[in-house]
Parts: C-alpha cells; sequence; structure tokens
C-alpha cells in the first residue's frame, strides 16, 4: 500500500499493492507545524525521527539530522534494567550520544515502575532533553516480558509506571504506544487521557495495533480520536512515505507533529522533503501550483554521496556491527538504483568495512563516469 496524490481529483487515494483505488479521502490542505513545544523542549519543525531498533543509533541520528529537516530525534528502545546493570554495554551504546544531537530523547521500555523510575533518572542525568516510554514494540522476547505493547492490555500497571516516572524526573516524559492489542482491545483513547492526567507532555501513537504488527494499513482515525481527547500534543506514526503523506495526516488528524520510521532508511531525505514541501505553501496551507509541491528527489549522484558519507560515520564511529549495518542499509539504500543488485551483492560478500565502502565507490565512479562520458559524446 502506498498512498500519493491525484491532482485530477484533488485527492488523496489509498492504494492497494497491486494499484487499485481503495478509498478517496480528503485533500490536504494543511501542512506539518512549523514547530512544536513539548513541555519546555521546542521541536521545530514539528517532525520526529522514530525510534527503530537496530537503526537509530547515534551514526544514523547523526546522519539525519545532518541532513536537515527533522525536529527530533529519539534513541533506540533500551530496556530499563539494562540501564540500571552497570556491565551491560549495549544499554550505554544505545543511549551514547553527542551534543549536536539535541534535542534527543532516550526510550526505555519495561514493566517495573521504580526500576523504569530509576532508569529515567540516569536518562536525565546523561543530559537527554526527554524521556519516552515505550509502549508499541510488537516483538515477542519484548512481549512475554511485559515490555512494548505487551503492557497495552494492563493499563493501571501503565498508570503506576507513569506516576513513578513523572515523579522522578524535570525532563519532559512522553509515551509512545499503539492503539491496542486487536481490533477488541483498542485502548488509545483511554491511555492518552491517562497520559495527560499524569503529566506527561505529550503522546505519539503508531495507528497500528499490536497483532497488526508492521502490516495492513494505519488507522489514522485512531490517532484524530486521541486528538480529539487530549489537549497535550499528538504525534502522529504509520505509514507516512511521502511529503503529500505527512500533510494529509495533519490535515485528516490535526495532530501537532508527525513521527517518521521505516521510511527514513530507505529515504532519509523525507525530513528535507517534507520541510521544502511545506516551505511551497502560504498561510500553513497546501497550494494547488506545481511550485509549492516541489521538493528535492535526490540524484545518483547525491545517492552516492549519501552512502558513503553514511559508511564513513559507522567506520569513523568504530562500531563494532559496522559491517553488519552497512549490509542492513544497503539493502535501503540502493533500492532504485540501476544495477543495485550487483553492488548489494558485492557489498554482501565484502569481509570489511573499508572494503565495502571501496565496493561503494568504485560501482558509483564507474557509472557517474559513464554518465559523464555519454553527456560528451
Amino acid at each position: 500500500m502506498k498512498k500519493f496524490w491525484d491532482n485530477s481529483a484533488a485527492g488523496l487515494l489509498t492504494v492497494d499493492a497491486g494499484g487499485g483505488a481503495r478509498a478517496t479521502l480528503a485533500p490536504a490542505t494543511r501542512v506539518v507545524p512549523g514547530s512544536l513545544s513539548i513541555g519546555s523542549v521546542a521541536v521545530a519543525p514539528a517532525t520526529v525521527l522514530a525510534p527503530m531498533a537496530g537503526v537509530t543509533d547515534t551514526v544514523f541520528r547523526r546522519f539525519i539530522r545532518n541532513l536537515g529537516g527533522c525536529g527530533l530525534i529519539m534513541t533506540e528502545f533500551t530496556s530499563a534494567d539494562g540501564v540500571l546493570r552497570k556491565k551491560d554495554q549495549k544499554a550505554k551504546r544505545y543511549l551514547h550520544f553527542y551534543e549536536d544531537e539535541h534535542p534527543i530523547s532516550a526510550q526505555l521500555f519495561g514493566s517495573d515502575p521504580q526500576v523504569m523510575a530509576e532508569a529515567a533518572r540516569m536518562v536525565e542525568g546523561l543530559g537527554f532533553d526527554l524521556v519516552d516510554l515505550n509502549l508499541g514494540c510488537p516483538a515477542k522476547k519484548v512481549v512475554k516480558c511485559n515490555g512494548g505493547s505487551g503492557l497495552l492490555r494492563d493499563l493501571p500497571a501503565i498508570g503506576r509506571i507513569f506516576e513513578a516516572v513523572r515523579a522522578a524526573v524535570k525532563i519532559p516524559f512522553t509515551v509512545k504506544f499503539r492503539a491496542g492489542w486487536n481490533d477488541e482491545e483498542i485502548v488509545c483513547v483511554e491511555l492518552a487521557r491517562m497520559a495527560e492526567s499524569c503529566g506527561l507532555a505529550a503522546v505519539a501513537l503508531h495507528a497500528r495495533t499490536r497483532e497488526m504488527g508492521y502490516s495492513g494499513q494505519a488507522r489514522w482515525e485512531w490517532i484524530a480520536a486521541v486528538k480529539d481527547a487530549v489537549k497535550i500534543p499528538v504525534i502522529g506514526n504509520g505509514d507516512i512515505r511521502s511529503p503529500e503523506d505527512a500533510c494529509a495526516m495533519v490535515t485528516q488528524t490535526g495532530c501537532d507533529a508527525v513521527m517518521i520510521g521505516r521510511t527514513a532508511p530507505s529515504n532519509p531525505w523525507i525530513f528535507r522533503q517534507i520541510q521544502q514541501y511545506c516551505a511551497g505553501t502560504s498561510n500553513g496551507h497546501v497550494g494547488t501550483g506545481a511550485k509549492s509541491q516541489a521538493y528535492d528527489h535526490p540524484s545518483e549522484a547525491d545517492r552516492y554521496q549519501m552512502i558513503r558519507t553514511y559508511f564513513q560515520m559507522l567506520i569513523e564511529e568504530e562500531l563494532p556491527d559496522a559491517v553488519g549495518k552497512m549490509k542492513q542499509f544497503a539493502s535501503w539504500f540502493t533500492h532504485g538504483v540501476p544495477g543495485g543488485a550487483g553492488l548489494r551483492k558485492a557489498i554482501y560478500e565484502a569481509k570489511s568495512a573499508p572494503e565495502i565502502l571501496a565496493r561503494v565507490e568504485e560501482f558509483f565512479e564507474a557509472r557517474l563516469c559513464a554518465a559523464a562520458a555519454h553527456a560528451r559524446g
């Protein structure tokens, strides 16, 4: 499924994988806000990089921040128990950040209120601007420990965590959650109201249930219902693949900010594109002219520079899993590149980070030279 603009109908169509229109929705008339205040923290523009396990480490966060257009970045979701275990090196690595990453939020998961509170204190002491509770992760190993979306079936337990963490820290406390366990157990409105009453500064809703995982269509109407129910900022998440989608979500739900997850690794320019798209409007509304809908579409040279920059950053950071990260991101970064399958094969067969970077440089330099020769000839 993808969302796109049908200019002839002046509306947004939701399209299935086969290309058939499933529903015609209202055209987007509003843009993503230029700023948002989450407690004492100013977020500008009102766009958020979602926390993603295995993706949003310090290298990727700084990479996104340097490309521009992202107002708030978040860590990978981190075990509160791990934070408190002094020997847990993985948790320490997850919570490592640099000064140029502000504003930044640390996301924690866990089910014990006091453990969560103490971990939040440590996060505050490390200098994070915000702390966030993960109630969205659908992974079985997290859910079976009553972490992530596993807690969605126990609202009183969530309330105790809310109260303990809110009392423990002065920085803004937020929560990211799913709509419910399944379609029969939708709790998003009740949970958002509870968050507001417990003093949380904002809520972020991934408009899917735990049962849906990452499949199916995000139900943006749940975001609208949460927005109608609370006065604190509401951040919408789910199925934003383009600037048009981001504006459509704001239009249809009234949300105060948008959060982008899986689109970011495959299109790291998405935040800058949203900012460019919204800047081409007047009075906060989307125009109808071609200029108002324009944003940069990266060239092959741009994509080469992007891949090389990210891989070089991985090498410089000396991450223990740099080679694995390069191979993981290669499938996203080379999507749509002519001959990309051959490049991916070369990357997967490489044994070291420098060798992978060399393969990337050889591939793109050859293509760019060939293009230049063709242009001359």
